[in-house]
């Protein structure tokens, strides 16, 4: 058979699929009006709503949507998702385990109603008072069915944990930005290392615990012709601290001192 006669039979090939396969709505359950998730027991499932809700014109995205999607992810992913909720600006929120990071992330990339294929950001926060200090932050986005996703895992100094790289190429600079500013270290990443800061920079600036004059100071020196990296010291008199504002925010309110006060009794009791 000719090339021109095949091409001239698949449209009617594909004809014939479409009529032994017909395709469901059900799988696009985020942006038709089918729900997908009804068959499914996720009552038992806790999805929280945050109290202060942000002023936003338009309902989008479709909220309660979301919040069924959110319970069908905690549903089928029982032993790694810890809790769902929908943020104050109608985004959903799912928190997992460390250990699901894999897993869940794998999941929300390849599951036909989910679809997110693009990690858009990684970020994290630290807080020192936790005894997980560090709060890793994924964001993510499905062009299929236009909706975002933010995952929440946590971690310490010493406990690593996995890379996405596998999963999302973008994910190379984004943990290798996260190691520089925070020190979590990503296990199976192909090439983490300093990305914002300088190879011999000592600590992690983004710590809360982490000096805001650092640990080394730098500067060209004319005998040597390079730059020379030396520790911070610091003058005396740039170690003198004054609480006091050298503005006048309010100076019709202003409190008076006292012994400005007691020498105008006294300049008043000497009129008298």
């Amino acid at each position: 058979m000719s090339c021109t006669a095949l091409l001239r039979r698949l449209p009617r090939v594909a004809l014939r699929a479409r009529s032994l396969f017909p395709t469901t709505t059900a799988a696009r359950s985020l942006s038709d009006e089918v729900d997908f998730y009804t068959g499914f027991k996720t009552e038992d499932v806790v999805l929280r709503r945050e109290e202060r809700q942000a002023e936003i014109k338009e309902q989008y995205p479709d909220v309660g949507k979301l919040e069924r999607f959110g319970r069908y992810v905690a549903a089928i992913l029982p032993k790694y998702v810890q809790d769902v909720r929908i943020t104050s600006s109608q985004e959903l929120e799912i928190l997992i385990h460390p250990e699901g990071i894999i897993p869940v992330m794998g999941m929300l990339r390849d599951h036909t109603n989910a679809q997110f294929k693009s990690l858009m950001e990684i970020t994290a926060v630290d807080v020192p008072s936790r005894e997980y200090r560090f709060e890793l932050i994924y964001c993510l986005l499905s062009h299929h069915y236009n909706s975002r996703c933010i995952v929440k895992t946590y971690t310490d100094e010493l406990t690593p944990v996995d890379s996405l790289t596998p999963i999302y190429k973008a994910a190379d600079w984004g943990e290798r930005e996260v190691w520089d500013m925070y020190g979590v270290y990503f296990a199976g990443h192909p090439d983490l290392r300093r990305i914002l800061t300088d190879y011999g920079f000592q600590g992690h600036p983004q710590r809360k615990d982490f000096p805001l004059t650092g640990y080394t100071e730098v500067r060209y020196d004319n005998e040597l012709g390079r730059i020379v990296y030396e520790p911070v010291e610091v003058a005396q008199e740039f170690r003198r601290f004054e609480l006091d504002t050298p503005w006048e925010l309010f100076p019709k309110h202003r409190e008076t001192p006292a012994h400005l006060l007691e020498q105008g009794e006294e300049e008043v009791k000497e009129e008298k």
